[in-house]
């Protein structure tokens, strides 16, 4: 199993570790609802080191994206990223990613799945044709996510550079808590704003870095976060899952992901998924409110009043923020307009549900 820089000190700080794609990665240290009403109100650390990171440079790097990518990334200029995804030959997906512009036409960082390092790789690999310079920096790359309202403003104290004015999804590089050449961008997988923040360094450095970190967010109650309230955070925003409510036999517009879905260009199996969008999808990825008290479970099944099977849950928790039990997941298009009551079958009974628009947590 493999460990990030950070590894000893969430054993340090007590906390709860598990296996997660091939990374010993904390779950949690003082709770799941507890970590994720720091992240809401104030602020919280986590380590998503085990992340990858591939550089793709030289001529014929921005072509190569195109061809690989949904979204387009032309538009794309120095210092701004963007949410795309990997479609694969039969309408599915391989990832989600990111694509940072590093320099224009040049020079790009895709971030991809924990889970997906090898088969992205790959993927990209039998695609590039053209013999695009490509580095997997993934073993070597740190990453830290700092998210919260108050995120920026303690991070801040720790550079030069101008984070309080960065925009969403935008980036930019310089140094950090005394490291040179760090990037930072305006992205999260929370919904609550902060920062993330990529650096090469070893243990030590890791280490110094963290604990800076914690001391510029101390004034704001800054608390370690795992694993595990990443995953209720990301749920409340609707955020999809790889694994869970994506895969490599969902379609993108299945998914509602059409708006990183670019026909003005061509990429893998463009024809089959712009069909789906001209026909429109078969089945669609929905937000639900669970009515009769239970919890959504992953691979729950969604069926009508009467028992008929519609679809199935990809995600469902119980959300901190709101009190209430949420899931998501996908049903005949018949069943998946808003207020459209949907059952959950649980341990052989079928709790009402209704669909609901998301995100389901708004600041």
């Amino acid at each position: 199993m493999k460990h990030t820089p950070f590894n000893d000190i969430h054993v340090a700080l007590g906390a709860k570790m598990a296996e997660f794609a091939g990374y010993n990665m904390p779950i949690s240290y003082t709770g799941i609802n507890d970590e994720h009403a720091a992240v809401r109100n104030s602020v919280g650390i986590f380590d998503v080191s085990h992340m990858g990171e591939f550089i793709v440079k030289g001529e014929g790097a921005l072509d190569l994206i195109q061809r690989v990518t949904s979204n387009d990334a032309s538009k794309l200029t120095n210092g701004k990223a963007q949410y795309s995804c990997l479609p694969n030959e039969t309408g599915g997906i391989v990832d989600d990613l990111l694509v940072y512009c590093v320099e224009q036409n040049k020079v790009y960082m895709l971030v991809v799945n924990a889970s997906n390092i090898e088969k992205d790789w790959n993927w990209m690999m039998k695609h590039n044709t053209a013999h695009v310079e490509m580095h997997n920096i993934s073993d070597k790359t740190a990453l830290l996510a700092i998210q919260g309202p108050n995120a920026v403003k303690a991070m801040q104290k720790l550079t030069d550079m101008d984070l309080i004015n960065l925009q969403y999804y935008t980036f930019c590089k310089g140094t950090f808590a005394g490291l040179e050449n760090v990037l930072i961008s305006a992205t999260g997988y929370t919904g609550a704003g902060g920062v993330e923040i990529y650096f090469e360094g070893n243990d030590e450095q890791a280490a110094m870095v963290w604990n800076k970190i914690m001391e510029a967010g101390a004034e704001f109650n800054i608390k370690p976060c795992g694993l595990g309230c990443r995953d209720t955070l990301r749920l409340e925003m609707g955020f999809c899952l790889y694994g869970n409510d994506i895969d490599d036999t969902t379609n993108p517009i299945e998914a509602g992901l059409g708006w990183i879905t670019k026909f003005t260009k061509d990429f893998t199996n463009r024809a089959a998924i712009e069909k789906t969008k001209t026909d429109g999808p078969v089945h669609k990825l929905v937000g639900f409110e669970m009515i009769d008290k239970g919890i959504p479970r992953h691979d729950y099944s969604i069926k009508t009043a009467d028992g008929v099977q519609i679809g199935k849950v990809t995600s469902g928790t119980q959300s901190p923020s709101l009190g209430k039990a949420i899931g998501m997941g996908y049903v005949a298009k018949s069943n998946a307009s808003l207020d459209a009551e949907i059952y959950i079958e649980v341990r052989e009974k079928l709790l009402k549900a209704i669909v609901v628009k998301i995100p389901f947590y708004t600041n």
